[in-house]
């Protein structure tokens, strides 16, 4: 691409030059070289939060919302010359405020206008939106209504028509647009205009024909995503584009096996992938760059790039900007990426004098002021009446009551449900924790647990309980299928020296997150984490002669109690949900297993059960039945096993309270994040 003023510059030098023979000097000093600086910000895993606000604790909260990133965005925007805005997904699921719009769609067909997301996003001036997968949790019509009120385009490139699509595409069409290039009017550093084809392509995971198998089923296909980036970035260099972003909704992966074409978390083979030149990802919850990537293979943390391409993921609900730097150089027609650094930027930072770095925009909290008040509304509708607190404070170290409520509720719902084949089957539950410290990688996540208080229970309670809006599905199973599940499961665990007093911490944080710690409630096991894992963080086998779980029987109703070979044969229902039931990673899942699917959603099963309850016993009782445990480890040596929790009094009281093994706070220990560090007593 060539500049029309740099043009007449060189044929003014070329004639004077032969009329008065310039010297070589006086024609360097005429033609200076064109630079573009262009800054690139991204938002990612908004999640529906848009105000800065916590529902389930009904105040204003510093750390999440784009009410605060919009201060960022506009303040790192005000810094550069050149400046476009992308998100990357995942922006309709995931606070009260979007279950709200959800269930207005689901009553009435109808949004009801724009989306709040929208309305908030349509005054930032976005240039392009890239799909989540947990777009697709409330089905395409919702999906399709509610970016309809984008004032941006959206890109997809491996989500593919199956079925019924929008807009006229056909069978083997790309369900939305796969790419887009943008023709950017710039200023270079002589203060004159110039154009520069932004290229933008988007992708997905392809495990949402899995975990919204409901909403997708022969609807869409997907392609792998590195698939497709091979198939359209040639095109997109055909076409003419100068650089290429991709915005992948997927996190870092596997350095190891990179080229997986059904990967979930495929960035790291992105990078490798020939004319992409930024990675402005998602997906992870994780911040990129940071110290939570120390030793990733050819990582710069200084720069902010993957195999020398500059990337950025700016970790979730708003809490951090993604920020990508190039400095750009016209040669001979052609846009030269000299340099290109890549950031996250918080909005808030627990340790600082004043850990709030940024005010609210005003704007985006005028602009779904209303639907802020309706969804405070919609939350605050009664269901019934708890017994006990219900804190998520001890949910990855022992049996807990956020977990075991929602076990009854789905045993309950599955109950009710049976057909007459399965009903001498006995139904057990597995349920994760959601809300357990996040994914213990900024500082936000220290206020990511479930606080729900005894007494009054509203509907933001339950949403606090159960965060997603998976829906109710049951697989049938074997006894011997169930151990292997739990094998996985207790791969959130470190394996624990019993001959060491140094320091250990029992949580393995970094390759298994706490959504894919399954507790399976109605049988009784314990853990013995001085074993090394049977499987790692996606159930794949790594030690055949590792068994973590121990002591695992069933009891039935007239007493009698299955263990051993008895228990293997033995055949269960296990109430979950749609993403563990179809997603095909424990064992026992999968299409091939499921027995039942029901169209209420866990949460809603939750509340019924709550209300059900209350209706028959005055109130409910989520106490947790310890059926887990650590197994005692038996050592000469005094162990020092922590765990990291929330750093709080009212956490400090809960544990007080209900520790069923000894704990003690480490005083003045705080971790990076602003966890509170305990030691826990597994010898005893």
């Amino acid at each position: 691409m060539y500049n029309i003023k740099l043009l007449a510059v060189l044929i003014a030098s070329s004639l004077g030059l032969s009329a008065c023979g310039s010297s070589d000097n006086d024609k360097q000093a005429e033609i200076k070289p064109i630079e573009v600086n262009l800054r690139i910000l991204e938002t990612s895993d908004l999640h529906a939060n848009i105000m800065d606000y916590d529902y389930y604790q009904s105040k204003f909260d510093a750390t999440i919302g784009l009410a605060r990133t919009a201060s960022l965005i506009k303040r790192h925007g005000a810094d550069a010359d050149n400046v476009v805005l992308v998100d990357n997904g995942d922006l309709l699921q995931g606070s009260p405020m979007g279950d709200y719009i959800a269930n207005n769609f689901k009553q009435d067909n109808t949004i009801g206008g724009t989306h709040p997301a929208y309305k908030a996003m349509n005054t930032l001036g976005y240039s392009v939106g890239n799909i989540g997968n947990h777009e697709f949790n409330y089905g395409l019509d919702f999906l399709y209504e509610s970016i309809s009120g984008a004032n941006f385009p959206y890109i997809n490139a491996n989500v593919i028509c199956e079925a019924d699509c929008w807009e006229g595409k056909q069978k083997g069409d790309n369900l939305f647009k796969p790419y887009l290039i943008e023709e950017k009017m710039v200023l270079d550093n002589n203060g004159d205009q110039q154009v520069i084809k932004i290229g933008y392509i988007g992708f997905v995971p392809p495990q949402i024909l899995l975990w919204d198998k409901q909403n997708l089923t022969g609807k869409v296909t997907v392609m792998g995503i590195v698939e497709s980036a091979e198939r359209f970035v040639p095109m997109m260099q055909a076409e003419g584009a100068d650089i290429i972003i991709a915005i992948p909704h997927s996190g870092v992966g596997s350095t190891t096996n990179p080229i997986d074409i059904d990967d979930e978390n495929a960035t790291w083979a992105l990078s490798k992938v020939a004319g992409i030149d930024a990675i402005t990802f998602g997906h992870s919850h994780s911040v990129f760059p940071s110290s939570t990537f120390i030793g990733l293979e050819n990582a710069d943390l200084e720069k902010g790039t993957i195999n020398g391409v500059a990337a950025v993921m700016p970790g979730r609900w708003g809490d951090n900007l993604g920020i990508v730097d190039f400095k750009l150089e016209l040669k001979n027609g052609t846009w030269i990426i000299v340099d290109s650094t890549a950031k996250s930027m918080p909005i808030y930072d627990k340790n600082a004098n004043e850990p709030e770095l940024v005010q609210p925009d005003f704007g985006i909290r005028d602009a779904v002021a209303k639907e802020h008040d309706d969804t405070k509304t919609y939350v605050d509708q009664p269901i019934g009446k708890a017994s006990s607190d219900m804190y998520s404070f001890l949910t990855l170290v022992q049996d807990d009551p956020t977990v075991q409520i929602v076990s009854d509720a789905q045993i309950a719902k599955v109950k009710q449900n049976l057909i007459p084949a399965l009903k001498d089957i006995p139904v057990l539950s597995a349920s994760a924790p959601f809300k357990a410290g996040g994914r213990h990688s900024t500082a936000a996540d220290t206020a990511s647990y479930v606080q729900v208080a005894a007494g009054e229970l509203t509907y933001k309670n339950a949403a606090d309980l159960y965060l997603y809006p998976n829906t109710m599905v049951a697989v049938k199973v074997t006894g011997a299928q169930i151990q292997d599940w739990l094998e996985c499961s207790a791969n959130q665990f470190n394996q624990i020296n019993p001959t060491s007093t140094a320091p250990q911490y029992l949580i393995n944080w970094n390759t298994h997150p706490t959504y894919n710690y399954d507790v399976i409630d109605g049988v009784n096991y314990q853990i013995d984490v001085t074993q090394p894992t049977r499987f790692d963080g996606d159930c794949i086998l790594v030690d055949a002669d590792a068994h973590r779980i121990v002591g695992l029987s069933y009891t039935d109703d007239e007493g009698t109690v299955f263990v051993g070979a008895e228990f293997a044969e033995k055949e269960f229902i296990i109430a979950s949900n749609n993403y563990r039931a179809f997603g095909g990673k424990f064992a026992g899942t999968g299409s091939d297993y499921v027995v039942m699917e029901l169209p209420d959603s866990n949460r809603e099963a939750l509340a019924q059960y709550i209300t059900a309850e209350t209706a028959a016993k005055g109130e409910v009782n989520p106490s947790a039945d310890n059926n887990w445990d650590f197994a005692t480890i038996s050592t000469a040596v005094a162990l020092d096993v922590r765990f990291e929790t929330q750093d709080s009094a009212l956490a400090d009281a809960f544990i007080s309270k209900y520790q069923q093994r000894k704990m003690t706070k480490l005083n003045n220990v705080v971790d990076e994040f602003g966890f509170a560090v305990y030691s826990i007593d597994l010898q005893n």
